[in-house]
């Protein structure tokens, strides 16, 4: 029987469809000593990650591995003063060194700020000033060590700093002192309501959010896992998914462990479709979720024949129809969309027992009371755009939903306001009861499975001396979902030229992350703006 069973009863329809879900456990719940070491307890050599790299590595875990390792990296925490309700920052790529920490960090109650290494050192200097961590666990590579020291220094911050396979001045190396340490570790006290995952969100009008779970989060992940990947006991599960971002929490570890199935993690910096269809191959992978780009990718290169694949899933940006067919076409397997937010888990689906409609979201995930509603907070009828809105149940506790944003309580209130979790998000429900993604009512941009807040890299643009104003909008890309386009308005000392644009992107892109570069600059003489003063951003986009 898969551990999620115990913590869950399930009704189905005569299809297999999940009808609905009651969650069931205890105020200690933990993720760590609950799922992770109750499976290596009772099946010790069952497989729970499967790992490699661009350079041939290999290493497959058991649960028992995960638990003996996870155990040894506790109680290096430990003796270095970290406890509950310390904060630790995670940059970790996709090493395998990241679920054995992960876990680690969830049996001592410590929570965990995962982070991507992209990160530059004011991206740090932003998220270390907010959090206040007690410890840093990083990567060697793309020089987030180096960045990471010079960013601590800058936000002041004093805390331990670790690194993993190797050495690097002024970090203890994690990899030799989890080998010194003790493989027992005694159950600390945690409670479900404590804080287990921070991630930091982008916004539209501020800086980064940061959004917190308890340790309830992992099991509102069932649904995610079971009914729209559609994970399997003793299959390999396959999430393209860097562990700095909410997606590895939705594929690459808790759903997926609760419900019996191993994770798939291929460690690479450059994506390249041949590489992850060999992956898929060679390791036998079941079931696989990536983000709208990877799927057009495939699609263009052309896809092989991947005879173990049983289920494909995407969401974190719009699919476009012609790649729904043609991935499809290849295969034989249809994609199944799905949406959610960082603050959230699945919301909607094209669920297991429904047939996955080409563009729809699918239906409500029956773990939640989801409604569409005007902007006076009244239902809309079927066909017409609302708001996503979150109805609590009666008891007021919603596992899944975010606990609270960092620092932040009046945004926080904002979007319960009404006693309902305002989304952000419109769609319009069909006649058939499927629902429909229609825009977002914020102006957050998904570019490559990315969110980027317009205000992020607006500020970095405002710093060249040729710009008065400006404006970052989302603007459709074939292969990106949306590209980042700048709207300037320039000083009387500047005049528009191809120049003076690729010497903007250069100054902007330089001081930003990858994901976050601007891509086409255009001049103008105004922008766009409310009675107000507020830049219309649809205007833009337009």
């Amino acid at each position: 029987m898969s551990i999620y069973k115990k913590f869950c009863q399930e009704v189905l329809d005569e299809f297999g469809a999940l009808k609905n879900i009651e969650l069931d456990y205890p105020e200690n719940f933990n993720f760590g000593y609950d799922v992770v070491d109750a499976i290596a307890d009772q099946d010790p050599e069952k497989r729970a990650l499967v790992w490699c790299d661009i350079n041939n590595e290999e290493h497959i875990f058991s649960f028992s591995d995960i638990k003996r390792l996870s155990n040894q990296a506790a109680n290096v925490f430990r003796k270095a003063g970290l406890q509950r309700g310390d904060r630790v920052m995670v940059v970790l790529k996709r090493h395998y060194e990241y679920w054995i920490v992960a876990v680690a960090l969830h049996k001592l109650g410590i929570t965990m700020i995962p982070v991507t290494h992209m990160l530059t050192v004011d991206d740090y200097v932003y998220r270390l000033k907010c959090s206040q961590v007690k410890g840093i666990v990083c990567t060697l590579q793309n020089d987030a060590s180096g960045k990471i020291q010079e960013a601590r220094k800058q936000a002041e911050v004093s805390c331990r700093l670790w690194c993993v396979q190797g050495e690097w001045e002024g970090f203890e190396n994690l990899t030799e002192e989890m080998e010194k340490e003790d493989c027992v570790l005694s159950r600390q006290h945690t409670l479900v309501t404590d804080p287990m995952l921070l991630y930091f969100t982008s916004g539209t009008t501020g800086y980064p959010k940061g959004v917190i779970h308890d340790f309830s989060y992992p099991l509102a992940h069932i649904v995610t896992a079971k009914y729209w990947q559609q994970a399997e006991d003793g299959g390999l599960h396959f999430t393209v998914a860097e562990t700095g971002w909410a997606k590895a929490s939705w594929g690459k570890i808790y759903g997926q462990w609760l419900v019996g199935s191993a994770v798939m993690v291929y460690d690479f910096d450059n994506f390249d479709p041949r590489q992850l269809t060999g992956i898929i191959n060679h390791y036998k992978v079941t079931s696989f979720c990536a983000p709208p780009t990877v799927y057009r990718y495939l699609v263009r290169k052309g896809i092989p024949s991947m005879p173990s694949l049983r289920h494909a899933s995407t969401a974190g940006e719009m699919l476009a129809p012609e790649v729904f067919r043609l991935f499809t076409q290849q295969t034989g397997i249809p994609l199944c969309e799905g949406y959610g937010q960082t603050e959230t888990t699945l919301l909607m689906a094209n669920f297991k027992g429904q047939e996955p409609v080409e563009g729809s979201l699918g239906r409500v995930s029956p773990f939640y009371h989801i409604e569409l509603r005007d902007k006076g907070g009244n239902p809309v009828p079927v066909g017409e755009i609302g708001e996503i809105v979150i109805v609590p149940p009666e008891n007021g506790r919603q596992t899944g939903i975010f606990t609270g944003y960092l620092h932040k309580e009046e945004q926080y209130e904002y979007v319960w306001r009404g006693g309902v979790y305002h989304t952000g998000d419109s769609a319009w429900q069909d006649e058939n009861g499927l629902y429909w993604f229609h825009g977002r009512f914020d102006d957050i941009i998904k570019t490559g499975g990315f969110r980027v807040g317009p205000y992020e890299v607006e500020n970095v643009l405002m710093e060249h001396p040729g710009v008065v104003e400006c404006g970052v909008v989302g603007i459709p890309d074939s292969l990106r979902g949306q590209a980042i386009k700048a709207v300037v308005v320039l000083s009387k000392k500047y005049s528009p030229s191809r120049h003076l644009e690729k010497e903007m992107k250069d100054f902007c892109n330089s001081q930003l992350a990858e994901y976050k570069w601007v891509r086409k600059i255009e001049f103008v003489k105004e922008l766009p703006k409310t009675i107000s003063g507020k830049i219309r951003k649809v205007e833009l986009r337009g």
